[in-house]
């Protein structure tokens, strides 16, 4: 692709996002703010947010999981995703390129809900109700935990344990009594003994456990631990973790969110967790590991970050012919920076260049 309509298709993109079509900045992972015009000019869902002066109660414990809950579920595919907004901006001028993102923006993906959401009520609120009037069901991520990421490109989270729970509460809130799935926390498992404290490390995983259970307060709500990836923790650490972490009230764990490990190598993962933990189901993150990871990496760095040379996977699908994957999603949102490394943006901006290496 030449500068020249690199610097067109940015221009363009750029004035669809003075027009409010968009949210501007995005963080790690893809996740639109997704504020822009919520619950302005639209009517009352119904729907009522967790307020300050509520007293936080412990949730009650939720029914055990007896089946996929993703079987027959048709998925949502967020018309103003940043790669739908862009392919639409340069199709009248550029449409080879148009098409070449319609491959990433025609398919379903989660959006990231964090500490770049003022109010995360109506953000979720908005996106489901969408969802809903499409007859389709939502794919969120809830990446807000204290701590977040280590202090690394994506540092951030709520300034405390009350802090994070009122903020699940909020996002429960926003899906009501509506269909969702909801990912817990990316990272927050991996990273888990790397720099927390003991008090930390407990604080965390009360706070895991406690959002499982106030987002299974509604039935048609789908939950996953995050447990990051194969050659990250070993089967039985990562397993500990989520034992730790609440996931016998779950639906199951979620691997490679954001991440290049090929499918075939997070099932045979998947399954060996799922051995010790009698049996709980998982879904794989496809979006970006349609070459497999970085085998040239000279830093761990590298492997994860902007690699270069990789491609959009298996596309989201709840019919994966294996009885304990529930799904592959699509968790990261393809064309969207892991951080300003290997010549990328900011984490989450969409970034033109990879998205169309990719995609093709």
């Amino acid at each position: 692709m030449t500068g020249a309509l690199l610097m067109k298709s940015f221009f363009l993109a750029s004035a669809v996002m003075a027009l409010g079509l968009t949210s501007g900045c995005i963080p790690k992972g893809g996740r639109e703010k997704g504020e822009s015009s919520q619950g302005r000019g639209t009517q009352s869902t119904g729907k009522v947010r967790f307020r300050d002066e509520q007293p936080i109660l412990d949730p009650p414990d939720p029914p055990p999981v007896t089946e996929n809950p993703l079987v027959g579920k048709k998925l949502f595919v967020d018309p103003q995703s940043l790669a739908m907004l862009r392919a639409n901006a340069i199709r009248a001028s550029y449409p080879q390129q148009a098409t070449v993102l319609d491959r990433i923006a025609q398919q379903p993906q989660a959006l990231w809900m964090g500490d770049w959401n003022t109010d995360v009520f109506r953000a979720v609120e908005f996106f489901v109700e969408r969802a809903k009037k499409d007859g389709s069901v939502p794919v969120m991520i809830a990446y807000n935990i204290p701590y977040r990421d280590c202090d690394q490109y994506s540092k951030g989270g709520v300034s405390s344990g009350e802090a994070y729970r009122r903020w699940i509460r909020n996002l429960a809130a926003g899906i009501g009594q509506d269909e969702a799935v909801v990912i817990l926390e990316p990272d927050a498992l991996g990273h888990f003994g790397e720099c927390l404290t003991k008090k930390q490390e407990e604080e965390r995983m009360f706070l895991l456990r406690d959002a499982v259970q106030v987002l299974r307060k509604n039935p048609h709500v789908a939950v996953y631990l995050d447990a990051g990836h194969p050659r990250w923790q070993s089967v039985e650490e990562i397993t500990r973790r989520l034992s730790m972490a609440g996931i016998e009230n779950a639906h199951g764990f979620a691997l490679n969110v954001s991440n290049y490990i090929g499918t075939e190598e997070c099932r045979e993962y998947g399954h060996a967790v799922s051995e010790l933990l009698a049996g709980k189901h998982f879904i794989v993150d496809t979006s970006r590991n349609g070459a497999g990871p970085y085998e040239q990496a000279q830093t761990a760095e590298e492997s994860w970050c902007n690699p270069p040379g990789r491609k959009i996977g298996f596309p989201p699908t709840t019919q994966t012919g294996d009885p304990i994957c529930d799904a592959l999603l699509w968790l990261k949102r393809p064309g969207e920076s892991d951080g300003e490394c290997n010549g990328g943006p900011k984490a989450g901006q969409f970034w033109m260049e990879q998205a169309l290496q990719m995609a093709q």
